[in-house]
């Protein structure tokens, strides 16, 4: 370990050094940060004692450390799939956008005027799941491919069960990670699913929906025109969960009458990484547009009338509907969307179809070629997909031998496996299959590999015949220099941290660290599928008892789960853990939540889909929880109480000093406290989930750990569970340690997105207990130092019971309304014109901005943005003296692009000048704007989701 200052990472990763520290603790009133804190945080809940966590490596023996570890996962080849398949990744996307600051570091585009490159590549995202899924409506991606499916099932059994309908059909022939996510949707939501041969149901009305796989889970490309016809004519919904890869080849759903087609994207150069992250891709028909869960990327035009791009119809749709909500997709895959899309654009629909081709073509070689051993193949048509069924005998030789030449198959059962083939094997790979099977079988026969067919092994009414990726976008970057400066225009149009801090309430924009994003593109980590054998697996294995022994001493809890890949379905999750508890002491009556007002809008919606009756609890005049409303509610349901969702801090950034008696009281009252832990960055190292009292947690590791938000996703949010909740984590098939007590899977993999578990791992490791303390105490620190001096211009709407503030603050802008006629979302558009993301707007109370400072910026940022809010107050100031126009001025017009500012004309009744350089800082920097305020009534009314009609769009 190394320990000289320079090689600490405490000191490149928080952006304070100690004079600076003790200025602003002067500026604050406190002597040090240990006045600060115990003024912020009651003593009741203070932490006794250090964490126990090994001592901080320094960056250089941190990559040393976890590259050692990488040494001991084993890379086979493997022909697993089951929805995972080796890809490659092009190089261009890697350097450019993967490993690229300016793409992960960007949140999501709630302010789309600066988020415009990200918008475009979402679009084209979309347009490419359209296009091979022949569906007119596609999102801008979700999870994994089983809860995209299960998000299928929801959304279909909202629009059925008016009519009674409560039963969904799965082919038995789905991937089983996919059903066994589907059945753990479906339990509280009183869904009957029933999974059967599709040669063997019965279909009636009482069925709203089937789903299945294409082509089918063991590989086989079935015909299902007459089950479908079968289905439609009862009125029931078709789904199908489709390997997109496929699609350049075959029959798209749509033209097969599917209603809504989900998967993943994950075959478009987005590596395994052990399960995740990956983009999940739901397309449906247009009837289900106001419908469809999670985000839509549509396309308007700015105040200039020209083109933008802006989140459509779902934006934030659970922080609307609350309880009313009918999904809780919160996170998405952005940043893997846009990798996915971009290996679209890169080949193109030539391109695509070409690997397609190649893919298909050696699955076929290799099943000539075992045809010619004696071996009889299952699936009379496939598309990459193998299966045999041969002796016990035949299997266990074979796992034996292909075991020792580091090659994976899938096996079913004693006597089944199948073989999956990939854009990574090679002819030579094909050669490696045969002599596996050679030696298992005995068989000394010589084989010739030939490379033309011997039989059709995609029928005629299977092959596709419609165009695909026809947009002008996908034929034009297909050289490396084309392809990367597309990429860096996009990027440039983006905010990112590469440019300024992004102070988002609730959202935690810290550093992300480059030595904790490295071990993700290890190809060790990266190339692993996550169904291998788990002595392969051993390097995962030792990151993931790391961490969960970590995240451990850090709640202070017994167990962790790391299935669920964001934080809304931690909230889900851990839910479902305290339901699971409350069947096995045969309490499951208790189906009653109660979720302050000023909860996040997830903890509702997750709360439904846990089913739960969700009842409110009233907050006071300094927004805290309102115990006598609280105790008065817990007594009046304790027959049936089974939680309280309890935001810690509150979402209003304070303290609260009553949580151990809120905790207490539910207790009291037979139920258990579920702690969001969107506000972990102001708690570790100083006080813990298990004293205040609550029973679980979940921990967004993209907010308080340092895994990027990359423009929207990825997300990871395990969740940790004190000693009487442990037997009821989540469980998987897979998983060799699976839980009788359990409730199934909420995620497709075992542990979630477990590539990017590396980045939380190396930010505690090169923090260690001290700094991981250090960190929450200047996160503290920061917010309460943008409190004492922007205070005196902007009320402070909550402090704790010392007139201290958490890690975070709100700020009430509702008085502008009426002294100046400017609103929230003014003040949000003109920060750009300075260079800044706009804090959380009108969350969780409207017309309030919610800062989060982090620990990582430099008080010479800190000044920056205090700067520019002492600036826009003074701009409003001039518009309530009158001195400047109230319908023409800088915070109406805002943002202003460069294009505008250099036009010939200039009509505003300010000048260029105080539009584009209102502060002098700008002139060595500026971040501009790349279109005007974006009309949203505009994008509402002409929905346009896709690339493909945008140039008509904009031309009528």
């Amino acid at each position: 370990m190394n320990n000289t200052t320079t090689e600490k990472f405490i000191n490149r990763h928080i952006g304070l050094n100690e004079q600076e520290i003790t200025e602003m603790l002067s500026i604050i009133g406190v002597k040090d940060l240990s006045q600060l804190i115990d003024e912020t945080i009651p003593a009741s809940i203070r932490l006794a004692k250090e964490l126990v966590l090994d001592e901080p490596e320094s960056e250089y023996s941190f990559l040393d450390y976890i590259r050692n570890i990488a040494a001991k996962n084993t890379i086979a080849k493997s022909y697993i799939g089951m929805g995972y398949y080796p890809t490659i990744l092009p190089s261009v996307i890697q350097r450019n956008i993967l490993e690229n600051p300016g793409w992960y570091t960007q949140y999501t585009p709630y302010q789309a005027e600066i988020s415009q490159g990200r918008l475009e590549a979402l679009l084209n995202f979309q347009t490419m799941v359209s296009d091979l899924t022949a569906l007119p409506i596609a999102n801008a991606s979700l999870l994994d491919e089983g809860t995209a499916a299960a998000e299928a099932m929801l959304m279909l059994h909202n629009v059925a069960k008016a009519k009674g309908k409560n039963t969904i059909f799965l082919s038995e022939d789905i991937f089983p990670q996919t059903i066994d996510v589907i059945k753990t949707r479906a339990k509280y939501q009183n869904i009957n699913v029933v999974v059967e041969k599709t040669e063997k149901v019965t279909l009636s009305e009482e069925y709203f929906a089937i789903m299945l796989q294409y082509p089918n889970g063991l590989g086989e490309i079935v015909d299902y025109k007459p089950f479908i016809e079968k289905a439609k004519g009862l009125g029931i919904y078709v789904i199908f969960a489709a390997d997109l890869m496929s699609l350049a080849l075959l029959t798209p759903p749509g033209e097969l009458g599917a209603d809504v087609c989900v998967g993943s994207t994950q075959r478009f150069g987005v590596p395994m990484g052990f399960g995740g992250p990956h983009a999940a891709f739901f397309a449906a028909k247009d009837d289900f547009k106001r419908m469809i869960p999670g985000r839509i990327i549509g396309a308007s035009v700015d105040s200039n009338g020209n083109l933008a791009y802006r989140m459509a119809l779902q934006t934030r749709e659970q922080h609307i509907k609350r309880e009313k909500a009918t999904s809780n997709i919160c996170t998405s895959q952005v940043l893997l969307a846009i990798m996915a899309s971009m290996y679209a654009v890169y080949h193109g629909s030539d391109g695509i179809k070409s690997i397609s081709s190649r893919i298909h073509l050696l699955t076929n070689i290799l099943e000539n070629s075992l045809r010619a051993l004696g071996l009889v193949q299952v699936n009379k048509y496939y598309y990459d997909t193998l299966h045999y069924v041969i002796s016990i005998d035949s299997i266990k030789n074979i796992k034996e031998i292909s075991a020792a030449k580091s090659v994976n198959f899938r096996y079913l059962g004693n006597t089944g496996l199948s073989i999956s083939i990939d854009e990574t094997t090679s002819p030579k790979d094909i050669e490696s299959i045969i002599e596996v099977f050679q030696e298992a079988l005995s068989l000394n026969k010589a084989i010739e590999i030939k490379s033309a067919p011997a039989k059709q092994s995609i029928p005629d009414w299977a092959v596709r015949t419609s165009p695909f990726l026809t947009s002008p976008v996908f034929s034009a970057y297909h050289s490396e220099t084309e392809m990367m400066r597309y990429i860096k225009r996009l990027e440039m149009k983006d905010l990112s941290l590469t440019a300024s801090m992004i102070a988002l309430g609730s959202c935690t924009m810290k550093l992300n660290p480059a030595s904790a994003m490295m071990p993700i593109t290890i190809p060790e980590f990266a190339n692993m599928h996550p169904f291998v054998p788990l002595s392969q697996a051993q390097g995962y294995q030792i990151v993931i008892d790391e961490l969960s022994k970590e995240l451990c001493e850090i709640t202070g809890f017994q167990g962790v789960s790391f299935q669920p890949n964001s934080g809304a379905q931690g909230e889900y999750s851990g839910l479902l853990v305290i339901r699971s508890y409350f069947e096995a002491i045969r309490q499951s009556h208790r189906n009653v939540v109660l979720i302050p007002a000023s909860a996040h809008g997830t903890n509702p919606a997750s709360a439904v889909m846990a089913g739960l009756d969700v009842q409110i609890v009233n907050c006071d005049e300094n927004g805290n929880i309102d115990v006598v409303d609280l105790k008065t509610k817990a007594e009046k349901y304790s027959a049936n109480l089974a939680a309280l969702m309890v935001t810690y801090p509150s979402t209003h950034g304070v303290f609260e000093a009553a949580i151990k008696e809120i905790c207490s009281v539910i207790h009291q009252n037979g139920g258990q406290v579920y702690m969001d832990g969107a506000n972990m960055n102001a708690q570790v190292g100083l006080t813990q989930p298990a004293i205040i009292g609550a029973d679980v947690c979940h921990i967004n590791l993209h907010k308080t750990f340092a895994i990027p938000h990359g423009g929207g996703g990825p997300g990871m949010g395990p969740i940790c569970v004190a000693e009487h909740l442990v037997p009821f984590l989540p469980k998987h098939f897979f998983s060799e340690t699976a839980r009788a007590d359990s409730y199934g899977a909420v995620s497709a993999a075992p542990f979630g997105s477990a590539n990017i578990l590396l980045i939380s791992l190396a930010y505690i490791k090169m923090l260690g207990a001290r700094g991981l303390r250090k960190a929450t105490e200047i996160a503290i620190l920061n917010a309460n130092y943008l409190m004492k001096q922007l205070g005196s211009y902007y009320r402070v709407l909550y402090t704790g019971e010392n007139g201290r503030v958490g890690h975070e603050l709100i700020f009430d802008c509702r008085d502008f309304k009426k002294s100046a006629n400017i609103e929230v979302e003014d003040i949000a558009k003109r920060l750009m014109d300075y260079g800044f993301h706009a804090p959380t707007v009108s969350f969780p109370v409207h017309g309030t901005l919610m800062v989060e400072p982090t620990e990582s910026e430099s008080k010479k940022e800190l000044d920056r943005f205090i700067e520019a809010m002492i600036s826009i107050k003074n701009e409003i100031a001039d518009i309530e003296s009158g001195k400047a126009d109230k319908a023409d001025n800088v915070l109406k017009n805002s943002p202003h692009t460069c294009h505008s500012v250099v036009q010939n004309e200039w009509k505003h009744s300010y000048s260029r000048e105080q539009a584009a350089y209102p502060v002098d800082s700008l002139k060595k920097f500026k971040f501009w704007p790349t279109v005007g305020r974006i009309n949203n009534a505009v994008g509402d009314r002409n929905l346009i989701c896709s690339c493909n009609d945008i140039s008509d769009y904009v031309s009528s």
